[in-house]
């Protein structure tokens, strides 16, 4: 199975958040550029033609995944990232397609008593999903990744407790990806601590 790849990447005053990720159901390598959570952006490559072949791998799949990843980068660095998505991708489309997406629903108020509390909500087209899987990867300075897994209630909610110091904070993130309805969807989400 392959996770995906993410990667943040500043080009003048923006930071870029690129992520990709195969998704199985569909045979797709799907690409997707977030700026502050908004998807800005995708490119996707079909796979199933080459699925039917007899050679093809999960290695090949991952290696085409990874240069297709790398190939957004590198258009983001040299500034020329609209030439990399596909065409239909418009921001007003990407508004109407129903897809699978992480909300993080406490982002405000997360840490207490050496407690993170992270609320998140598995949704299609902004409606909660009922027993979808969430698979996390909390991720720390000077410490392995933590992953543990958690399936969304009737409202398609579901809540973490993670016990960490809150100084750790500045330099963690946590990786969600939801799995439902044959369909999988990552987000990244950066931690801070309170400010003041």
């Amino acid at each position: 199975m392959i996770f995906g790849f993410n990667t943040d990447v500043k080009h003048g005053d923006t930071i870029y958040h690129v992520q990709s990720e195969a998704r199985e159901g569909e045979r797709l390598l799907q690409t997707q550029v977030f700026v502050r959570g908004r998807c800005i952006g995708k490119r996707a490559t079909s796979y199933a033609t080459l699925a039917s072949g007899s050679a093809f791998s999960d290695q090949r799949k991952e290696e085409m995944l990874r240069e297709q990843h790398r190939l957004v980068l590198e258009a983001i660095r040299d500034g020329r990232l609209e030439q990399v998505f596909d065409r239909r991708e418009s921001p007003e489309a990407l508004a109407t397609i129903k897809e699978l997406d992480i909300q993080w629903l406490n982002s405000e108020s997360v840490h207490s008593d050496d407690k993170l509390a992270l609320k998140l909500r598995a949704t299609e087209a902004g409606q909660g999903i009922a027993g979808a899987r969430l698979t996390v990867r909390l991720s720390r300075t000077n410490a392995a990744p933590f992953y543990t897994q958690v399936t969304t209630d009737e409202a398609g909610d579901a809540e973490l407790v993670f016990h960490i110091e809150e100084h750790l904070l500045e330099e963690s993130s946590v990786l969600v990806q939801v799995n439902a309805l044959g369909r999988t969807a990552t987000r990244k989400f950066q931690l801070r601590p309170r400010q003041g």
